[in-house]
């Protein structure tokens, strides 16, 4: 008769019980092509998968891409009380912890993940991968400033890579600004804004390496699919 498929899916290490059945009544999860339905049965791995991955090859790692909003820290626990990631990521089914950091100002895009190797891998200078954030800063930006800010070598003595940088639109009361960078100094693009003279409104990362993020919600969370996870996994160089 075979088992629940919700029962197959925590076996696989892909998720807990309660976030496979939570999978299932969102129309994530398919077996032989069809959706899938509580409480319906299989005798294996085989034919089902999750948001189009096999179940098969997607293996027992959780990597997810969560959309933090401002006003929560990128801690697992916070000695002040203050909101956490954690809180946002509870019903994930492992325990997941971010890949680089996010300010608890600042918002977008934050993988997290319970594979600690692709984490240190991926958090390390030499890992380069882009990161683009949309800046909105105070005022109308000229361009001057977009070209001093391409021109910055060094933060507070210490040395840093190129960035692109893109404005978007300079206007009062307003601008916007695109920059990416390549690598993830403790509150960089902030700092860099400061250095010539622009007051950072709002900071949102839209993207990092191949993941965007797309129109998923503050707050909300979603799995990597096998390609983006495969992509994160690629070596260096």
């Amino acid at each position: 008769m075979g088992d629940r498929i919700q029962k197959i899916i925590a076996s696989s290490g892909f998720c807990s019980r309660r976030a496979a059945e939570k999978l299932i009544a969102e129309g994530r999860v398919r077996l032989d092509g069809r959706t899938v339905l509580l409480g319906e049965t299989s005798d294996g791995t085989d034919g089902i998968t999750i948001d189009g991955q096999p179940l098969s090859e997607i293996g027992k790692r959780t990597y997810i891409l969560l959309n933090k909003p401002r006003g929560y820290v990128c801690t697992m626990s916070d000695e002040k009380g203050r909101r956490s990631v954690a809180d946002l990521t509870a019903d994930v089914g492992a325990r997941v912890v971010p890949v680089g950091r996010l300010d608890m100002d600042s918002e977008g895009l934050l993988i997290m993940t319970d594979d600690g190797e692709l984490a240190a891998r991926l958090t390390h200078p030499s890992h380069m991968v882009k990161k683009t954030y949309s800046v909105r800063v105070l005022g109308k930006v000229r361009e001057s400033a977009v070209n001093d800010l391409r021109g910055l070598r060094e933060l507070g003595g210490e040395p840093i890579r190129p960035a692109e940088v893109k404005l978007l639109r300079s206007e009062e009361p307003t601008s916007l600004l695109l920059i990416t960078i390549t690598e993830g100094k403790n509150r960089q693009v902030r700092r860099m804004c400061a250095a010539v003279g622009l007051q950072v409104l709002r900071l949102k990362r839209i993207s990092e390496g191949n993941l965007t993020l797309g129109d998923l919600p503050p707050g909300k969370w979603r799995y990597l699919n096998l390609e983006e996870i495969e992509n994160l996994q690629k070596p260096l160089g």
